[in-house]
């Protein structure tokens, strides 16, 4: 097995040789990729541009590159995931370092993207330091940021770059101290000595700071029970993250309380996890409970970054760099539209558990965002939707242990149900 070190050598040839030969002297094989498409390379490759754009069905000109270099990078991008992917499924591939800077990063981490969760990942990048969100995605990849333009070696790029090398060529030869994930199975939960337990399946809880009560005291629950409990932030990615691993089939049931992002979806906030967000259990058909957690925001960064349509909108500064807007009663409508939707669309056990005193921290009686009208709608619209989901309402705080003790019974009444196949 080998290191697969992609870049593109017409522009980092000379630092993607240097990481070739830093990872060899540390006892490490490398398979050099080019992802490059425009000037003649630096140095010979192991896997050729042509062969990286024939694996995306892409042809490279003869005269070297595409017209557009957009639809360069993007035919690369696709090419470099399909390699990797095959590299990977015929047991060659130990780990993937890339390095570059828009262009570069995009092709790697697209290939880096495809591969599983445990398979070391090195990005060694310009745009580190900022969002990168894009490029990460809900994957176990590490980012590190050059400091320099990756132009040339000199006496800043070099250790930055023996760092990228000594880092993977760590990754690869040690142990893990835990097992990798694999789709299709389940992880083994481990002590805080990090020795093994035996397997236990896998909850995917979701979770805010404002319904941490909620989601620490159902996880105890489901814990005592013999579950081993994911919990997942509910900041976008983290949704993102827990989607993926329900469809690779990892995840036995899930307590998805904190729905929040769906409201950053449909609002426009920061912390969206797309369109997709609240279907894979659904698809899959495995038992899950849902509630409406912190439906009563969207998250937005500093106040004077909220976009000038929301000014008039009530706002909560959770901190100096969240901002937090409540919804109102007509977008809590269409969001108790869209979740009762996915749910009576769910193949597999699923139930609807609402509380009626609030849905977060800050939705509470005498809280900044309390809002009975809002709630009612938010329920209404559920109900327009849910087709025949047991929907459940306790008049209860969503904090209250009453609701967290509820929400854990349910999801192991619905574990000890039969589920369909998946399809």
């Amino acid at each position: 097995m080998s290191v697969y070190l992609l870049a593109t050598l017409d522009t980092k040839g000379r630092e993607a040789g240097f990481l070739r030969d830093r990872l060899r002297e540390l006892g490490v094989a490398v398979v050099l990729v080019d992802v490059g498409s425009a000037g003649e390379p630096f140095l010979p490759a192991d896997i050729s541009r042509e062969q990286v754009f024939a694996a995306a069905g892409a042809a490279l000109p003869a005269g070297g590159g595409l017209s557009d270099r957009g639809t360069a990078v993007a035919a690369a991008a696709t090419g470099a995931r399909a390699l990797l992917e095959r590299e990977f499924a015929a047991g060659r591939v130990s780990g993937v370092l890339g390095l570059g800077g828009s262009a570069g990063t995009t092709i790697a981490t697209a290939a880096m993207r495809a591969l599983p969760l445990g398979v070391p990942k090195v990005m060694v990048c310009t745009l580190a330091s900022g969002q990168v969100r894009p490029w990460v995605g809900d994957k176990d990849l590490f980012m590190l940021n050059p400091v320099v333009d990756l132009v040339g070696l000199n006496r800043i790029s070099r250790p930055v770059l023996d760092q990228a090398a000594r880092a993977m060529a760590g990754l690869v030869s040690l142990p893990p101290a835990t097992p990798a994930f694999t789709a299709g199975t389940t992880a083994a939960s481990t002590t805080g000595t990090g020795t093994n337990r035996a397997e236990r399946p896998l909850i995917a809880a979701t979770m805010f700071g404002v319904t941490t009560p909620c989601v620490s005291a159902a996880r105890q629950i489901l814990e005592e029970a013999g579950y081993e409990v994911l919990i997942f932030h509910a900041t976008g990615n983290g949704g993102q993250a827990m989607e993926t691993l329900i469809a690779d089939g990892l995840i036995a049931g899930v307590l998805d309380i904190t729905t929040t992002e769906l409201a950053d979806e449909l609002v426009g906030g920061i912390l969206s996890a797309g369109p997709d967000r609240l279907t894979a259990a659904g698809r899959r058909g495995i038992p899950q409970v849902i509630s409406v957690g912190a439906l009563d925001m969207v998250n937005f960064g500093p106040l004077e970054t909220v976009p000038a349509r929301f000014r008039e909108r009530h706002f909560h500064r959770h901190n100096p760099t969240v901002t937090l807007m409540r919804t109102t009663p007509e977008e809590n409508r269409q969001l108790g539209r869209e979740i009762g939707a996915k749910a009576a669309a769910a193949r597999g056990p699923t139930c609807l558990l609402l509380p009626r005193r609030g849905v977060s921290a800050i939705d509470n009686e005498g809280q900044p965002f309390e809002d009975r009208a809002a709630r009612a709608s938010l329920f209404a619209g559920l109900r327009q939707t849910a087709g025949a989901v047991p929907i459940e309402e306790l008049d209860c705080h969503i904090n209250d242990p009453e609701f967290a003790h509820a929400a854990a019974a349910r999801l192991l009444d619905l574990l000890r149900r039969p589920t369909p196949a998946p399809v």
